[in-house]
């Protein structure tokens, strides 16, 4: 993201003394949460999920005003209730993320997900296309990666590290113990050529706000900044594109995963701005995955953050 005037950010250095107590709690913590059933914990995550509701005035009003914008049409009580539940949802994901290694096994996988529309892009990996995957902060995003180690797909995820870097190598490792590689968002361009010539499938979690320099299309209504790599990726390697989500059944550990749309380098051969007729197209996808259950989207997301320069300049006309 760039400001009005940028400076360079220095990187934060982590506090050993504050950073390795909190990493010691957590394993405590852990210790005691694998003590119960995954069902349980899940409902505990519920109401942390509601205490966040009541308690975090400024997600909340952030997710109200995004629901709102983004379903005109629906009353305070939808909103409302779509608002709350979706930060149930984000609790709900570290609960998943936790107890994914220790429940989901190659042999038991069919006990926790279902799939639909997966054949074309499965038939791709196969047969040794590297694939982009690209899916949304939407319901449990993280078991996509999980479940393609676990079938033998190589698979990276382009992910930021957490500050506290004791606690950001213990989640990593756990997300990496099926098999897929997870590559430090800020250093992952210098691997791309050899992560692709090596026939491996990239995950992208793509509906954050690129900033002024992103490309600017449409979600849910309104003009959205979204990050160029994927689509200067697929275009480079010619690599297909598939948008993919993983939707929770109730409050059960229990996984819907749907290929949404499969996007073909012979779709944008054509077209005069390929790179924006890309980025349109998988975020059109995102919008109709999180459609279907909009309970399970992160709304408190600041997704429409920045705005186009002819909406900039028109504000700066008004003002004057």
């Amino acid at each position: 993201m760039l400001a009005v005037n940028p400076k360079k950010r220095k990187k934060k250095k982590g506090n050993v003394v504050v950073d390795y107590p909190l990493y010691v709690l957590l394993r405590i913590g852990l210790l005691i949460l694998y003590r119960f059933k995954v069902e349980s914990v899940l409902r505990f995550a519920n109401f942390l999920g509601d205490q966040m509701w009541k308690h975090y005035d400024r997600g909340k009003q952030r997710t109200i005003d995004h629901l709102k914008a983004s379903y005109p049409e629906k009353d305070d009580e939808w909103i409302e209730e779509t608002g709350r539940r979706s930060f149930q949802h984000i609790v709900m994901l570290t609960v998943d993320m936790l107890f994914t290694p220790r429940l989901v096994k190659r042999d038991n996988w069919e006990q926790y997900s279902t799939y639909i529309n997966l054949e074309r892009t499965k038939w791709l990996i196969q047969g040794g296309q590297p694939v982009l995957m690209v899916t949304g902060h939407y319901g449990n995003f993280e078991i996509m990666g999980y479940l393609m180690g676990l079938f033998g797909f190589k698979t990276y995820s382009i992910a930021r590290p957490l500050d506290n870097r004791f606690i950001s190598k213990y989640l990593y490792s756990i997300r990496e113990k099926a098999g897929q590689k997870i590559i430090d968002k800020k250093g992952a361009s210098e691997y791309m050529q050899q992560m692709i010539e090596e026939g491996a499938n990239i995950g992208f979690i793509a509906d954050q706000d690129a900033g002024r320099k992103g490309v600017f299309v449409d979600f849910f209504g309104r003009k959205a900044s979204t990050y160029k790599s994927i689509g200067l990726l697929a275009m480079q390697y010619n690599m297909p594109i598939s948008v993919a989500c993983c939707r929770r059944a109730g409050n059960r550990f229990f996984f819907e995963i749907e290929i949404q749309r499969l996007i073909m380098p012979q779709e944008w051969a054509d077209k005069a701005k390929p790179l924006e007729w890309i980025t349109a197209e998988y975020t059109k996808a995102i919008e109709d995955f999180v459609r279907k259950d909009p309970s399970q989207y992160w709304w408190l997301h600041r997704r429409w953050k920045h705005r186009p320069k002819e909406e900039r300049k028109a504000a700066k006309q008004k003002k004057a």
